[in-house]
């Protein structure tokens, strides 16, 4: 009978069953190595989908938005602060402006939100008040709420965590926060600056942490007009409770007046994007913000999956080396190459399934769990659980993609393996790597491809708003540049560990025979490498990122003074007479506020008095009364600053987008701050170096002396001179660019300038002398004390000052405040970032270490059969963990920093660019030696003897 050699039906899928039995009972055998690739793949995709989460469930829904800022109430009418009537909010938030053709209309009055609510509902007002209460013998300032918060149509906004509700008139709600803050129980006497009463009830307030200290009280309980002072001041909002809903329409009329609403059923179901705008104008898009977090998350976690896919590969690579008499044997037994490569790539789909699944609902539930916890301590960070499914679904497949590419590069060498010789010696032979070479070779030209054409893409236009449009695209490609890099660099590791062990000569015994081993033995040496490889990517990508992220921050941080100091002003407004009369501010003496000062801190190096024109006081509102002067001995309503020439306005798009953020007209001293009172100080070379934290230089002293001005910002000055102007603030006009309004120029003046930049962006325009001063009138005075700090001051530092300062000042909300500066805690991140990256990377070398010290066990026993010295396991393992660590951090570091710079070049981070160079170098040079310390510590001296096969 002739044999039959057609292919049996259904065959390849019998291949497959039984492909997927075989993989499955390896699995069940080796328990151990199975459960490492199954937590290698786990953690990446919970961190993922754990951060996914966490990320989305700190955006409202607009359902949550409803509950949580209205209750049970339609709608909420607040004053919307627009220069025109030309303007729309955000349908969502009815205190943030969408659109607005931006212009300004002098003759538009605002309406009151009360006068604006339609007919036909029930209304509850909410008062928003700032009081003051004594704390020793400063008084701090607290927020305080007029609104009856346990009316059941505040259901889901308010609710009642503790006591009962008050009953009386003198009876009040409280934050938790406010009762731990001053130490209160219930039915203590509390007193404040709106009266004395008695908190019965802690309160929770859906919109705000437990934590903050807030005073609620009922209608009535606060007087009707609280005296106005610093720290007092009032607004109130409307919630409408009735049947019909409050439409878009009805909301863009009150726009329209100066009145923003946010309505339950416009929030539910807002307008088309066609309805949000006004003529003339672009509507705010967000999405380049949202682009660069995804874009960053992306980048982070593809080269997270990819690390963990290669330490995973190396686990497979020990596996299959472990399996291959039994791949041979079942070769033998007629089983086709697809078969037997199936074997190990049905494993990689076995324990990858089990891995993503498991690995989605630990980031769930580790959400979940977070969740729970911050909404039940009151904090307002999180709003729900909202599941990511998209990125969860992304995170999965990326997990399932990294474990089966994982396994099939061994599936791939196994099952071409020559079935007599695996049967015969029970090892595969190693791949000659032309191939892999090659592949290398062209995913390095890809990725530089892809990295180029980002960064050309992103640079092909200095327009920011097409630049924002492209970002998607840029980011897509940098990130794909990224993980091209590092999986060319892996191909090519096989190739350079060969380069490099013929250079090691000169390097001891056991380091020749680490670099010799993983020369001959690259299925175990490669994964090594490349593990680690990754792990440095993802590192020193991170370090990247966060130090540039930590510059941005720093360029954009408010300094209201040079780090470690307070100002203090001398000059402070009382609060009107009786008859409503504006009494004579109090003048405060320098020596005695400097001498409290200096008795509450031990850190004081100095004080300095600071005089500057007269500061803005007691100045009435409303129009100017033409024959009331702008300065008297009661008020006074000039404001000095300097004039910005138009050819050095900071150019922006049509939709306000900042052009180039590095330009030198969009940085420095008081280019975007409103003037104050103290912008411009009288004084010489002291209070310069003072003020600006450097020593004048001899031109701006001899400008200074010539009756000019030293100023701070190159903005300011046109032809070596710069305006000064006298500004009269009960007179508004247009802003010369951009919306809004100015106060009205009286007077201006020009001077000869000389600029001395600060070492910080501090808010003065500069210094003229006392000379200049009088010349101009500008009626200087001791406006100020500047006290330099030591350090800045803890905060029962900080109270014991302000408990000093209050009792000289003798009025409420006068408090001691420092300039914390930037460094707080910044050097802190990036180093904690090096050390997590310093643990990814010892677990990458760790695990691959131990790996290859178990695959090469018999090669160990060969090296104590011919007297070997015990202690060469030690430092064999010490030596493989500082060549696998040392190549693969070195190539790590270059493939990461490369992809991270371009990211951050590409998109809003790109003027603060800083690429921490000493972190990178302690990733390089001590996370290798650490390693291999460590390798050396943990590795036990015996060496194994155990029975050789021979062929």
């Amino acid at each position: 009978m002739p044999l039959d050699l057609a292919p049996a039906p259904q065959g390849r899928r019998s291949g497959r069953r039984v492909a997927l039995r075989l993989a499955r009972r390896d699995i069940a055998r080796h328990k151990g190595r199975s459960l490492l690739i199954v937590l290698l793949i786990m953690l990446p995709v919970a961190g993922m989908t754990g951060a996914a989460t966490l990320y989305q469930s700190s955006q409202r829904t607009p359902g949550e938005i409803v509950r949580y800022e209205l209750g049970n109430t339609q709608a909420r009418f607040s004053v919307l602060p627009v220069p025109s009537a030309d303007s729309l909010q955000d349908p969502l938030n009815d205190g943030v402006v969408a659109s607005s053709s931006g212009r300004y209309d002098p003759d538009f009055q605002r309406t009151n939100p009360a006068d604006a609510i339609p007919a036909g509902y029930e209304v509850l007002p909410q008062r928003t008040l700032t009081l003051t209460t004594g704390v020793g013998a400063a008084l701090v300032s607290l927020p305080g709420r007029e609104v009856d918060a346990l009316n059941p149509a505040f259901d889901g906004k308010y609710s009642l965590l503790a006591g009962r509700a008050p009953r009386d008139g003198t009876e009040v709600l409280a934050s938790p926060g406010l009762m731990t803050r001053f130490h209160l129980a219930f039915g203590q006497e509390f007193t404040t600056s709106a009266g004395t009463f008695v908190p019965v009830g802690t309160i929770r307030d859906a919109s705000a942490a437990d934590s903050n200290s807030i005073l609620y009280l009922k209608a009535g309980q606060a007087p009707a007009d609280l005296a106005p002072g610093p720290s007092t001041r009032q607004s109130v909002s409307y919630y409408l409770v009735g049947p019909e809903p409050v439409t878009w329409q009805q909301i863009r009329e009150a726009n329209s007046e100066g009145v923003g609403v946010l309505s339950r059923s416009v929030v539910l179901d807002p307008p088309p994007a066609g309805q949000r705008t006004v003529p003339g104008s672009q509507l705010h898009d967000n999405t380049p913000v949202l682009v660069t977090v995804y874009a960053t998350f992306g980048l982070v976690g593809a080269l997270a999956l990819l690390e963990v896919g290669l330490l995973a590969g190396a686990a497979f690579a020990v596996g299959a080396k472990r399996q291959v008499r039994e791949l041979a044997l079942l070769a033998s037994s007629g089983a086709d190459t697809a078969t037997v490569g199936a074997v190990v790539t049905a494993g990689g789909l076995w324990l990858g399934s089990l891995a993503v699944a498991a690995g989605a609902a630990v980031g769930l539930g580790a959400a979940a769990v977070v969740v729970h916890v911050v909404r039940s301590t009151g904090s307002a960070r999180l709003a729900g659980l909202h599941p990511d499914l998209l990125l969860t679904a992304v995170a999965m497949a990326m997990g399932l993609g990294a474990c089966l590419l994982a396994a099939l590069v061994p599936a791939r060498q196994v099952s071409r393996q020559a079935v007599l010789g695996a049967l015969k010696s029970g090892r595969a032979p190693a791949p000659t790597g032309r191939r892999t070479t090659v592949a290398g070779i062209v995913a390095l030209a890809l990725a530089s491809g892809l990295l180029m054409g980002g960064w050309l893409l992103s640079n092909s236009t200095n327009d920011p708003d097409q630049r924002a449009e492209q970002l998607p695209v840029v980011a897509t490609m940098l990130i794909a540049g990224a993980v091209a890099a590092v999986a060319g660099l892996v191909m090519l590791t096989g190739w350079l560990i060969a380069r490099l062990t013929s250079r090691t000569r000169w390097l001891s015994l056991s380091l020749r025979m680490a670099a010799r081993d993983s020369a001959r033995n690259r299925g175990r040496s490669v994964p090594a490498v490349a593990a680690v490889l990754a792990a440095a990517t993802l590192a020193s990508a991170a370090l990247v990122l966060s130090a540039s992220q930590q510059a941005g921050l720093r360029d954009s941080h408010y300094w209201g003074a040079l780090e470690n100091q307070a100002y203090l002003p001398l000059t402070v407004d009382q609060p009107l007479a009786a008859d409503g009369s504006m009494r004579p501010p109090v003048h405060i003496d320098a020596g005695v506020l400097s001498a409290a000062v200096d008795g509450a801190l031990g850190t004081v190096q100095s004080t300095r008095l600071i005089t500057a024109p007269a500061s803005l006081r007691n100045c009435p509102e409303g129009p100017a009364d033409p024959g009331l002067p702008a300065l008297t001995d009661t008020s006074n309503c000039l404001l000095f600053s300097l004039a910005r020439p138009q050819a050095n306005t900071c150019p922006t798009t049509p939709v306000g987008r900042v052009v180039d953020p590095g330009d030198w007209r969009c940085r420095g001293s008081m280019v975007n701050e409103q003037p104050s009172g103290r912008a411009i100080l009288v004084g010489g070379a002291d209070d310069i170096r003072a003020v600006l934290g450097r020593d004048p230089s001899a031109e701006s002293l001899a400008v200074l002396e010539a009756g000019g001005m030293v100023v701070t910002n190159p903005v300011f000055v046109r032809d070596g001179s710069v305006l000064l102007q006298a500004q009269d603030v009960r007179t508004q006009g247009p802003a010369p660019s951009g919306p809004g309004t100015v106060p009205s120029v009286v007077r201006s003046t020009s001077l000869a300038a000389a600029v001395l930049e600060p070492v910080v962006p501090v808010p003065y325009f500069g210094v003229v002398s006392p000379e200049t001063a009088a010349r101009l009138e500008l009626h200087a005075e001791p406006a100020g004390l500047l006290v330099q700090l030591a350090a800045y001051p803890s905060e029962a530092e900080a109270d014991a000052a302000s408990a000093a300062v209050a009792a000289v000042y003798r009025q409420p909300g006068m408090a001691f405040r420092a300039e914390p500066g930037i460094s707080q805690g910044s050097q802190w991140m990036t180093w904690s970032i090096v050390a997590a990256a310093a643990l990814i990377t010892f677990s990458a070398a760790g695990i691959t270490t131990g790996l290859s010290l178990a695959d090469a066990r018999t090669d160990h026993a060969t090296l104590a059969g011919v007297g070997a010295s015990p202690r060469l396991r030690k430092a064999l393992a010490g030596s493989q963990a500082l060549f696998t660590s040392g190549v693969g951090a070195l190539l790590g570091v270059l493939a990461g920093v490369v992809p991270a710079l371009l990211l951050v070049l590409s998109t809003d981070m790109r003027t603060a660019v800083d690429i921490p160079w000493l972190h990178l170098l302690a990733l390089v040079m001590a996370v290798p030696v650490t390693g291999a310390v460590l390798a050396w510590t943990f590795t036990p001296s015996g060496l194994p003897l155990s029975r050789r096969s021979l062929a």
